[in-house]
């Protein structure tokens, strides 16, 4: 099974994040073409025809959010969520890296789709590097003309600036996003207010992801029809999948989304390594239920991964063979959600920690039956009762394990009881031959 690079077609060409190579591959013609040849409601028809849906997470169509934006005179925001942080993601910072101009020609196309005149590329505060490639890309398109007022001698004006996180996961939510742009503390918003309406400094916000972002150039230059004829049913067009874990080959791929999961696993990604069987895979990124070899043959879109009972998300494929004992990663994955949690609201600040605390139980072989029932309900109570998917993120997968594993579980905490119990009688031992000794001395 082959890749089908339509985003990474020149990812491999020398020099491709300056302006100059870019423009010789064909760079911010769809932006001339969008400026001088369509009008913004011809520009957003394509985008919303071309069935693109979100490729951070949500799936949601990127043409229909422009078209919630509303009418007038105001100022609107476009906002790039770039705060790549969910485990196992690892595709936008090549396109950030590698291809910068793609995804501002594709924020500057998103702004004439949302009638957006300021925008902001907001930058995970690790990707250092990619921010300076990012800054030094702008300025060249600055110099060109494609930033600023009255661009190619248009109508549509539009200011783009990268602002630089400072390492908070909360903050690739989008409301939580909005609220670091404006100085605070990264914390979800309650919704509604939803940010088209009332996002950014209280104005109509668009917010879509990288990768969402560089495929509008593509849309616009051969439009909506061509890219439809790439993916399966609503998942249309490629993905960018991220696959890590136990893999003989990880990296990124891009696919037309409808291919076997398998494909992506073992022909793209080597598969496991010798000698060993996959266990099961997070196909979303590690906030994704996990699902197990008998999902292997599903096709890679967003309807079918959930109706397997997980999510496509943001497309980060982590594969777990039988070499990896679950409840140390459960831990772990746990573990890192609670750190990461802003402890606004009561199911996440609370669920997250008690998930932890029960792990730690049955890792350290203090653990029940009854405790596996305890967590599996905690989980439930978290799904769809915070203000954001942070705590989701936590319980999906976790709950998932439970589901699909229960069996292992219990198997690691017989295990760890009897290991506790042995190390407890040694114990017991050495200081009662302590004793005697002591006693003999005297």
């Amino acid at each position: 099974m082959s890749e089908t690079r339509i985003l990474l077609a020149n990812i491999d060409e020398p020099d491709l994040n300056t302006i100059a190579v870019y423009e010789r591959l064909g760079g911010y013609r769809p932006l001339r073409k969008a400026l001088l040849e369509m009008t913004p409601e011809e520009v957003l028809e394509q985008l919303e025809g071309s069935g693109l849906r979100g490729r951070g997470g949500a799936g949601f169509s990127m043409g229909k959010k422009a078209s919630f934006i509303p009418k007038g005179t105001m100022d609107k925001y476009l906002c790039c969520n770039a705060d790549e942080s969910e485990p196992g993601a690892f595709k936008d910072r090549l396109l950030l890296q590698k291809n910068p101009h793609l995804l501002i020609e594709g924020c500057i196309i998103g702004s004439i789709a949302a009638g957006a005149n300021k925008g902001f590329i907001f930058i995970r505060g690790e990707y250092s590097f990619q921010a300076d490639i990012l800054d030094a890309a702008l300025v060249e398109a600055y110099e060109r003309g494609y930033l600023g007022p009255r661009i190619l001698g248009s109508e549509h004006s539009f200011d783009l600036v990268v602002h630089r996180g400072q390492g908070a996961y909360i903050c690739g939510e989008e409301t939580g996003l909005l609220d670091a742009l404006e100085g605070k503390r990264g914390n979800p918003r309650l919704k509604p207010p939803f940010p088209a309406n009332q996002g950014l400094y209280q104005g109509p916000t668009l917010i879509n992801n990288v990768e969402t972002l560089c495929n509008a150039p593509l849309i616009v230059d051969r439009g909506a029809d061509w890219y439809r004829q790439f993916g399966q049913g609503n998942s249309t067009g490629t993905k960018i999948v991220s696959v890590s874990g136990n893999v003989q080959q990880p990296g990124n791929f891009e696919v037309e989304l409808g291919i076997p999961v398998r494909g992506l696993i073992y022909d793209l990604a080597g598969g496991p390594p010798e000698g060993r069987d996959l266990k099961c895979f997070f196909p979303g990124g590690s906030s994704s239920p996990v699902l197990t070899k008998e999902h292997l043959d599903l096709p890679y879109t967003f309807e079918d991964m959930a109706k397997a009972g997980s999510m496509l998300g943001s497309g980060s494929i982590i594969v777990v063979d039988d070499s990896q004992p679950l409840v140390p990663l459960a831990l772990r994955l746990a573990e890192f959600y609670r750190h990461e949690s802003c402890g606004k609201c009561v199911p996440c600040r609370e669920g997250t920690n008690w998930t932890v605390k029960m792990l730690e139980r049955i890792d350290e072989g203090e653990g029940t039956p009854m405790d596996l029932d305890i967590m599996s309900e905690v989980q439930g109570n978290i799904i769809g009762n915070c203000l954001c998917v942070l705590g989701d993120s936590m319980a999906m997968p976790i709950g998932s394990m439970l589901v699909h594993f229960r069996e292992e579980f219990e198997q690691h905490m017989e295990a760890a009881r009897a290991r506790r119990d042995l190390q407890e009688m040694q114990a017991l031992g050495a200081g009662e031959l302590a004793a005697v000794l002591e006693a003999g001395a005297v």
